[in-house]
């Protein structure tokens, strides 16, 4: 079932967003993309949400008007010809816009890191007094922080994908391939709710609902921003799952995630049919530690790059830094990520992310080791940021599934 907000929750994201908004020296702030504008509205119909500094948002709305009019919680109304679009914000918000006054420069923010180039061209022919600047920070530090509601989206997903792995598992066999053993995982997932797609944010990445590959498939490098992508089936699909066979005493990555009523859990667990050679579950145990240390620093006032440093000591202590979070070029320059409405959330713990954490956060740690000629191995959870320190919202044990 549906879990539906209270109606308090979007007067909630307006107000954090306003606040932010003037705080930033914003009069307004346009929001172009599917997921910005569903978080504000709780509609996700093709047009435009823009938020003056102070006063009511307006959705407005190219198709569809008739469904966005039922769904959604703000102002909504019908974009007329976008060659009008600035007459028309002037029109509804002449405090921000001084009626289309060329005397007016209002400052207006946009999520400009991922707004295509023609649209930004378009809008600022469209409104051209206003002085465009990228509010992408400013929108993704609102989402940051999870309500009640969205944590309890997120645990239903986690709820899900602890059946679907208890699942598969059940029918893993050697000779199986990734892509039977997968198609297994969704099945469950898909019947409990599972949305089919796992929503990111950033520039050509695609995600599904993760991936399970074994041996040094696992390992093989590929474009997704991540310590392990997958060989895929095509060059077409360069990550995730291929046909191959899984075989005995080699590593079984499942990372894999589930996206309910728009919200997602992110996990990853390790199995083996036999038993994995001792390198690999020494770095196993290594990435168990960093979990545990994470777990400890994951807190109020932790700033995400010292939990990231530390990860990366333990790793180093280990006499596997060439290893950790993939390997040689292909290494990624993380630990962990926010998660939400999207995969790739903030804040991420990884160097450059100073401001302290939350309770509310929401953040995927996923410490894992990659090993070109054997696969990898690791484990990942997602846990809530409390009062006091963090809970985890995954379900699943957490060990290396021996079969």
């Amino acid at each position: 079932m549906e879990v539906i907000p209270p109606p308090e929750e979007w007067l909630i994201r307006r107000d954090r967003t306003q606040q932010l908004m003037r705080e930033a020296g914003l009069d307004g702030c346009l929001i172009s993309q599917n997921i910005g504008i569903y978080y504000l509205t709780g509609s996700m119909q093709t047009g435009y949400l823009f938020v003056p500094a102070q006063g009511d948002p307006t959705y407005y709305v190219r198709r569809s008007l008739t469904r966005a009019l039922k769904e959604s919680k703000v102002h909504t109304v019908e974009l007329g010809s976008f060659r009008q679009f600035g007459e028309q914000l002037a029109e509804d918000y002449p405090d921000v816009f001084g009626q289309g006054s060329a005397d007016t420069h209002p400052r207006i923010g946009a999520d400009l890191d991922v707004m295509p180039a023609q649209l930004y061209l378009r809008l600022t022919g469209a409104v051209p007094h206003a002085e465009w600047s990228d509010a992408s920070m400013l929108l993704r530090r609102v989402r940051s922080v999870k309500s009640e509601y969205e944590v309890s989206c997120i645990s239903k997903a986690a709820e899900a994908a602890a059946a679907a792995l208890q699942e598969g598992l059940s029918v893993l066999r050697e000779g199986m391939t990734e892509l039977e053993l997968m198609s297994v995982i969704e099945t469950v997932m898909r019947r409990r709710g599972h949305v089919g797609l796992m929503r990111m944010r950033g520039y050509n990445q695609e995600l599904v609902t993760g991936m399970v590959a074994a041996g040094e498939a696992a390992a093989e490098p590929t474009y997704f921003d991540g310590p392990a992508g997958g060989r895929g089936l095509t060059p077409a699909a360069p990550q995730s799952v291929s046909n191959r066979p899984i075989r005995r005493d080699e590593p079984i990555l499942i990372d894999i995630g589930c996206c309910i009523d728009g919200y997602v859990i992110d996990q990853t667990r390790t199995a083996v049919i036999g038993e994995l050679r001792p390198e690999l579950k020494k770095a196993y145990e290594t990435a168990d530690k960093i979990l545990r240390r994470s777990e400890e620093l994951l807190q109020p006032g932790s700033k995400p790059e010292d939990i990231y440093t530390e990860a990366l000591q333990i790793a180093a202590g280990a006499g596997l830094s060439e290893h950790f979070m993939g390997f040689g070029p292909d290494q990624v320059k993380f630990l962990g990520h926010g998660i939400g409405l999207e995969i790739d959330e903030w804040p991420v713990l990884a160097k450059g992310f100073k401001e302290p954490l939350e309770p509310g956060m929401v953040i995927a740690v996923e410490p894992k080791f990659t090993f070109p000629e054997w696969g990898v191995v690791g484990v990942e959870n997602t846990y809530l940021i409390t009062d006091t320190g963090c809970r985890p919202l995954t379900l699943s044990p957490e060990k290396i599934f021996e079969l």
